[in-house]
Parts: structure tokens; sequence; C-alpha cells
């Protein structure tokens, strides 16, 4: 029988602890310096961010909003991590994958999306140097030489231009200027691991200046496979190289700013570990080591990605016109065992635990192509109103292809082949505007229309045997239009602090997916969302300290989810009647003495999915299901209904503490820095087991260092996840207890010069 929907907490109790912490941050306007009897102390620097295509001070700017700095990025970077070294590092925001460095899957107050397809798409929206990246391939671009990143939470459907129902992780590169200036970068540590980068930059001539920047990173295979006679014989490693060219042309009343990019990654795929989940449990089983596996599979994972984009400005006095193009494109392949294990049940040997059959597969795109055109006009008044408004056009059109091999057969031949073949149209009109009512309260607003078109074919070229037969094309289309929108409210209780309100309504086209080696094509609808957030933002103890504060409650309509593998071993895009959401974060920065620095950003999501009559396909590994199970002709059945959604943590803290002491008298500093990350238990899938649900993660990393001629030059000695917590982080349902893990341990040493 389906479960009555576990009721979601009211809001009451955290407004509650909104309005008592008001008064506290009214008292802490109590002057500390020297009006306080002692010398004035180090004060915090503004914060100037771009969340709404403006330049604004972030306490104005009437969303949920984090920062990460240069400094920031370069301390979590030291490892050579990929961009999901910022899962955990803001409150709401978590990011997984099940690709590795490739395919980053991110997650903002719990809403993303666990589909490994290829031209799956997410709720959350990266943006690289104002042009969207849309293919989650290429969301995993390195993150180097980077001026900051801002994650703005919730719906950002009216001035960003693709699928941001969750909201939006923007990235901004640091500009060319007229003065010359760069960096070099060389870390090396664990498993010969090696991280190079390094920019330089300046002027060209009076109008134009160039910086070009560049990024190497490898580490050697520190997994051993115990199978001598199998292909891979070490897992893990990698070799990934990326670079960004850019030149600026500042002349009278015109700017143009042009880039080129290139990323290059050859390494293994994410290893999957057969059995490493004891049954009944979400622990390792006993006996379990990180450092060895048994696999008999291929294990690789290529990608190429290149782009550019012109970001053009013309200034007419009270009046600015904006051109922003963009192109990307790609080409991978990602293979490997999908098994985790050798042989198979009916072998002589096989393992480790029990291999029902062995399981391998490709897939990659063979043919991309990005297209993005923005045309913004923004105002410049000096009145109480400004506005901007524009138009928005995308194009993608790419060919995946989906393979399969037999692995017992010598030289692993191929078994499968599958094609499938999609082009996404889509165009958008919009306009926002801000209004000060008084110089105390501003009111904005927004619309969009999108119009979103996509046409899709797949085709089964070689049947896997058991599979679908050689068949197709397949075709699906959707045409779909949608407004988008937002109303806010900003309200300065004094100079210091504000107070603001947001409701934002988001959307999300359709999608298709068509994994046909075992199933056919399926389709989730569009997806609405509406939010509602309040919270203040303050600086306080004479500017050494800053806090945000916020409440959120979210309604989706027609959420899209993907149930993956299960006993009937298919991918299948559903929608559900609704998903509920609602939580707290806060963002706190603190000089608490001249020589230290502490950041706090901490948040509790809690997500419900509500649809009486959905149900996905129960585990094919045995696992031990928790939900109620409706058994039918040919399939059983999970109900997910009140489940939270997968890969959403209800917790996420993370803490910065950096305390330094002068030495000498030109610019010499010793300084101790430290990180820490937590994030809460989550399930890996739509149904809830025993098995598939990941362990709450807490990772933390140090860095001791000697920083001298003001900063020019910097030696450090680094560490990474310095306690080598193990966690299981995802799994694959599909014939065992096959899981993935986080990232080893990693010490090293790091040296910077600045010129």
């Amino acid at each position: 029988m389906p479960r009555s929907p576990r009721p979601m907490p009211r809001l009451r109790p955290l407004a509650l602890a909104l309005v008592l912490a008001l008064p506290v941050v009214a008292t802490a306007q109590t002057p500390v310096g020297e009006e306080a009897g002692r010398p004035s102390a180090t004060t915090l620097d503004a914060v100037q961010v771009t969340a709404q295509r403006r330049v604004e001070n972030i306490q104005d700017v009437p969303i949920s909003i984090t920062t990460l700095d240069a400094e920031t990025l370069g301390v979590l970077g030291s490892g050579g991590g990929d961009i999901r070294v910022l899962s955990g590092r803001v409150p709401s925001l978590n990011i997984e994958s099940s690709y590795g460095r490739a395919f980053p899957r991110f997650y903002i107050r719990g809403l993303g999306n666990t589909d490994f397809d290829l031209n799956a798409s997410q709720p959350v929206s990266l943006i690289y140097d104002d042009v969207v990246l849309e293919n989650p391939l290429l969301k995993g671009f390195p993150v180097f030489d980077i001026a900051a990143v801002e994650v703005l939470r919730g719906p950002q459907g009216t001035l960003f231009g693709r699928n941001t129902p969750a909201g939006v992780v923007k990235f901004d590169s640091v500009r060319p200027s007229q003065e010359f200036d760069g960096y070099g970068r060389v870390a090396y540590g664990s498993h010969d691991m090696w991280n190079l980068e390094g920019a330089v930059g300046g002027a060209l001539s009076e109008r134009w200046s160039a910086r070009a920047s560049v990024l190497y990173q490898r580490r050697d295979d520190w997994v051993r496979n115990t199978q001598e006679d199998a292909p891979n014989r070490g897992f893990e490693g990698y070799d990934e190289t990326a670079g960004r060219v850019q030149f600026l042309y500042e002349g009278d009343g015109f700017e143009g700013l042009f880039n080129l990019h290139r990323r290059e990654l050859n390494g293994t795929a994410r290893l999957f570990r057969a059995n490493i989940i004891e049954p009944g449990s979400n622990r390792f089983v006993p006996g379990f080591d990180r450092n060895v596996v048994s696999n008999d599979g291929v294990n690789f994972s290529d990608l190429e990605t290149w782009g550019g984009s012109a970001r053009l400005r013309w200034d007419f006095g009270q009046y600015s016109l904006y051109s922003i193009t963009g192109y990307e494109t790609l080409e991978s392949l990602n293979r490997g065992d999908i098994d985790g294990g050798y042989g198979a049940a009916f072998l002589p040997d096989s393992g480790p635990g029990f291999i029902p059959f062995p399981a391998e597969s490709a897939d990659g795109i063979s043919d991309h192509e990005q297209l993005s055109q923005e045309i913004r006009l923004e105002s410049n008044l000096a009145g109480p109103f400004n506005w901007q408004a524009g138009a928005f056009w995308f194009r993608e059109d790419l060919t995946i292809d989906s393979l399969n091999y037999d692995t017992l057969a010598p030289g692993n031949p191929q078994s499968g082949h599958a094609v499938q073949e999609q082009r996404n149209t889509a165009w958008a009109v919009f306009a926002s505007g801000q209004y000060d009512v008084t110089e105390r309260l501003t009111l904005r607003g927004g619309l969009r229309y999108t119009q979103d078109r996509k046409d899709f074919s797949a085709s089964v070229l070689q049947a896997v045997p058991g599979g679908t037969p050689v068949g197709g094309p397949f075709l699906v289309d959707t045409d779909v239009d949608d407004i988008s929108w937002d109303a806010s409210a900003v309200y300065a209780v004094n100079d210091d602090t504000n107070l603001y309100a947001r409701v934002a309504k988001g959307f999300r086209a359709p999608s298709i997916q068509g994994r046909l080696a075992f199933g056919g094509v399926s389709t989730a609808d569009s997806e609405e969302v509406i939010s509602y957030e309040v919270g203040f933002k303050t600086d306080f103890w004479d500017g050494r300290a800053r806090a945000g504060l916020n409440l959120f409650r979210y309604d989706v309509d027609g959420q899209q989810l993907i149930a993956v593998g299960g006993a009937t071993n298919q991918a299948i895009l559903l929608n559900a009647d609704k998903t509920l959401g609602q939580g707290i974060e806060l963002d706190l920065q603190a000089w608490l003495t001249d020589n230290l620095l502490v950041t706090w950003g901490s948040s509790w999501n809690d997500t419900e999915i509500r649809d009486s009559d959905l149900g996905v396909a129960v585990c094919g590994s045995g696992c031990t299901v928790t939900d109620p199970v409706l058994i039918g002709i040919g399939q059983t059945q999970a109900l997910i209904d009140g489940n939270p959604l997968p890969q959403a943590p209800k917790l996420i803290h993370n803490l910065t503490a950096r305390y330094g002491i002068p030495v000498g008298t030109a610019g010499g500093e010793v300084y101790v820095y430290t990180d820490w990350a937590y994030r809460g238990e989550v399930n890996f899938f739509l149904y809830e087991s025993e098995e598939f649900r990941g362990r709450s993660l807490l990772e933390g990393g140090v860095r001791v260092g000697y920083a001298w001629n003001n900063g020019d030059y910097d030696l450090a000695a680094f560490g990474r996840n310095i306690t080598d917590t193990t966690r299981i982080v995802g799994g694959i349902d599909f014939n065992n207890l096959t899981g993935f893990i986080n990232e080893p341990r990693t010490w090293g040493v790091e040296f910077t010069a600045r010129f």
C-alpha cells in the first residue's frame, strides 16, 4: 500500500529564527574599532557581483549568493582536483559524477539531475565568461585563472539563457588589462601528481591588451588491478591540459573582449567497484581496500573541447548595448567495466563477489556544435528607474554513440551500437527593471518568454545479444514555450543591513533519452518551479564581519526525474506530479583578529517527491528496498512518494580559517589555512534502500606556507582530504552492489610566483 506523505516541516520555526537573529545583528553594529578603545582592525572588502548582469555590491542584490575568490579556488585546486572540488564549499551546492572528471552533475537546494546520458539537461546552469555551457561534458571545463565564482541559488530564468530553475554557477576569468602582470604555479604531490598553471597578460598597444592562461594536471594510476591479463593494470590516473587566450579592445565608447579556449583530457573513466557495499547496510564490505580492484574490462576517458566567444559593448551615455556570441564543440569517448569485476558466475572464476554476467560499455559524442547569441540593451539613467532588455538564441546539434562490448571474448570486441541525434533550438526575449521607490526601498522584476524545440532520432545499428533488435530511426520531437518571471524587494534597514524578499518562476524544457540497448525512447515533459525567499544581508562589527541568512521554499510541478537501472536494466525519464523543498542558508565571514579570517557556510534542505502513483523498478542487485513495493505483471516497483530527491543532502556545512603572522619588514608572512566541507547523507537513486544511501562525508584540507615580497612569492605545503576519509559516493544499480568512491588523501608542495 502507498504510504502517507510525510508532512513538510513548516517554515514558522525558521521564520522565528530569522526574526530572533535581527536583534543580534542590530546589537552587533556596536563599533569595535577606535571607538571601543583599541586601534581599528582589519575590515572586509566589498564584494562586487554580476548576478543581475550589472556590477553591484553583493549586499544589495535580492538573491541568495555565495562567491569564491581566487585564493580559495587556488587552495581547493592545489591537489589537482577538477570542478567537483567546489562541492559543499558553498551552502546548498552538491556536485557528483559517474564519469569522473568529464561529466559533473550539479545540484542546488536538492534540485539536479542524476541522468548520465550525454544529452541530459540539468536544472543548474553553468555560465563561463557570460556563455552558457549546456552539454554536461562542457560543464567540466577546468577552473584556472579565475577572478571569482558566483553561486546563485533559486530560479534565474529571467536574465540567464538556459534551464536555470535551480540556480546558476557563474565563472569569470581574469580579464586582460593594460598593466603587465601574470603568475606561475607549480605543485607536486602524492601519486606523482603535478599541477602546473600560469598566466601572462598586458598591453599590445594603446587600445589592445591580451592575456594567455594555461593549465596542466596529471596523476599516476593509484589503484592496482589484480587481474594480470586485463587490458588495464591501473586506474584513476589522468593527463589534462587546458588553455585560454583573450584579447581586449578598448576604444571610445566601444569595448570588445574575444576569447578562445581548449581542453584535452586523457585518463581513466570512473572506476566502478563490484560488491563493495555490505548487504543490508551502506558500509564497505569487510576487508575493503581502496587501492586494489579486479576488473577485466577496458577503461579510458578521452575528451576534447574547444570554443570561443566575442563579448562586445557599446556605450551611448545613458544606454549600453551588449552582444555576446558563443561557440562550443567537443568530441568524447568514455569506456568502462560496468559490472566492476571480472568473469561471471557461470565461469570457473569470477568476482569480487557475485557477478551474474559481465557488462562493458562506452558512450561518446562523435559530433557536436553549440551556438549562442545574446543582444541586450541596458539603461544607465540618473533617475530612480533603470532597465535592461534583450533577445537570446541557442542551438545545439549532437550525435551520441552508445557501444557495448563482449568482455569474455578475446580482445573485448564490440557487440552493440546505438546512435542518438538531437537538435535543440531555443530563443527568448526578456526584460528586467528596478525602481527606487524611496532611498531605502528598491523594487525589481523581470519577464522572459522562451520557445524551445528538440528534434530527436535514435537507431540501433548493432543489436546487443538479448537486447533491442536492429531498427529505427525512432523519432521524437518537442516544441514548448513558457514565461519565466521574478519579483523582489530590498529594504535598507540602515547603511549596513538590507532585508529582501523574492519570488521567482523557473522553467526547464522537455528532455528526451534513447538508451536503446535494452529499452526504448523516453520523454519527460517540461517542469516549472515557483520559489519564495526572504532574508537579510548585513555588515557588522565595524566592517570586520558580514553575514547573510535566508529562508526559502519551492514547489516544482512536473519535475523531470530519471529512473536509472534497476531490475529492468533501463534508464527511463519520468515526471513527478510535484516536488516540494524548503530550507535555510547562512553565509558568514569575519576577521576575528587582525590576523585570523574565518568563513562559515551552512544550509539545511528538505525535499520531498509527492506523487502517490509514481513507481520505479526496484534494484537489480539484491539491495534492501525500504519503500513500499508494488508487485505487478513482469515488474516489481518501489513507490517513491514521500522520498527525498536523489543526491540531495539535508545538511551542507563549510568552514575556512586563515591565520597569518607578519615576518620581517619586506612584506613577509607565515600563514596557516584550513578548509572543511561536510555533506549529509544522500540517496543515490529515486527509491530508498539500505545499500544505496551514501553516508555523510567530511573532508578537510590544510595549507602551511610562507609568502614574501608582499605576496609575490609563495611556498607552501598542503594536504587534501587530510583525514583520508573514504566513502561510497555513488552506485551502479545493475547486477551487483557496485559503487564508486571519493578522492584519496593527497600531500604536496606548491610554489607560486606573481609578477
